[in-house]
């Protein structure tokens, strides 16, 4: 009788193994393929406008980067974006959280309204932003700078990277919204009640019970949008371009520029593994700050 149940657990186990290869294998190859020739190239000498000067560069590559200005500064610009659009975006969605979760007439269309921001594509909301909202002198913005007496801004050429922020937290506001939303549905009536009835007013309130209950959503929020915030390209490169000169030029702007613009691909695959390491430290960091928030 063991011996058919062991048959039958190896039988069945190969049997699983054999359904899950095909997706394993496929999914192995779509991340070690473009990983593995990215590394290639980034010890090669390869340039598109001069051919004939290949072979192994060791890490020549790498030199170039690190001492080339440009790279700290596009890494510079680059915490800077995720780090405000993170606070933004954090700061406001548990605000918004906390207002869409009282009762007011039409309640249900704001929610909606509000969150409608993020199914906006990223190239589309950057075309709306600085040719509807930003541009200095047919935008909104400008229009109500002139009706309070205020001179036009023109956004994209003096305040470059805040217009990048502005763009991409508006894009991002409602995602963090609706997560942090979601975990208010769980948040304990009886308990905010009680307080109430003790004397604490909305202030201790949310301090006290709204914030710590929201503490593993905002994790969760943080963790996901600074993944997808260090990739940020699109409103960048409808926008500003990555200028003026590197004002906006963060890091994957700058792979995109030696790549497609240099025609440099091996400097650019190696900004390219730069790039995967910092992103690989910033997820260790995050998922181990998301795991201890689900242990507390």
């Amino acid at each position: 009788m063991n011996k058919t149940r062991a048959s039958g657990r190896t039988v069945g186990g190969l049997r699983t193994l054999s359904l899950q290869a095909p997706a394993v294998t496929l999914l192995l190859l779509w991340m070690l393929v473009p990983l593995g020739m990215t590394l290639w190239f980034s010890f090669q000498r390869y340039n598109l406008l001069m051919p004939g000067m290949t072979g192994f560069a060791g890490l020549e590559n790498y030199e170039y980067l690190f001492t080339d200005p440009a790279l700290w500064s596009a890494m510079g610009t680059t915490l800077l974006l995720v780090g405000w659009v993170l606070a933004i975006t954090v700061v406001g969605g548990t605000l918004l959280a906390v207002l869409f979760q009282q009762e007011f007439a039409g309640r249900g269309i704001a929610r909606v309204l509000a969150i409608s921001p993020f199914f906006v594509m990223p190239t589309v909301s950057a075309l709306v932003w600085k040719n509807m909202m930003m541009h200095p002198s047919n935008g909104v913005l400008s229009w109500v700078a002139e009706s309070f007496g205020l001179p036009a801004v023109d956004w994209f050429s003096s305040l470059p990277l805040t217009s990048i922020i502005i763009i991409v937290a508006w894009q991002w506001l409602p995602f963090a919204l609706l997560i942090l939303l979601t975990a208010m549905q769980s948040l304990d009536e009886d308990q905010v009640e009680a307080a109430r009835m003790d004397g604490a007013g909305p202030v201790a309130i949310f301090f006290f019970i709204t914030l710590p209950h929201l503490k593993r959503a905002i994790s969760v929020v943080i963790m996901i949008e600074m993944i997808f915030l260090l990739t940020i390209f699109a409103e960048i490169f409808v926008t500003t371009s990555g200028g003026p000169g590197l004002a906006t030029t963060n890091l994957a702007y700058l792979i995109y520029i030696r790549a497609l613009l240099d025609f440099d691909v091996g400097t650019a695959s190696a900004g390219g593994v730069i790039a995967i390491v910092l992103a690989n430290i910033v997820a260790i960091f995050l998922v181990r700050m998301v795991a201890k928030n689900l242990e507390d």
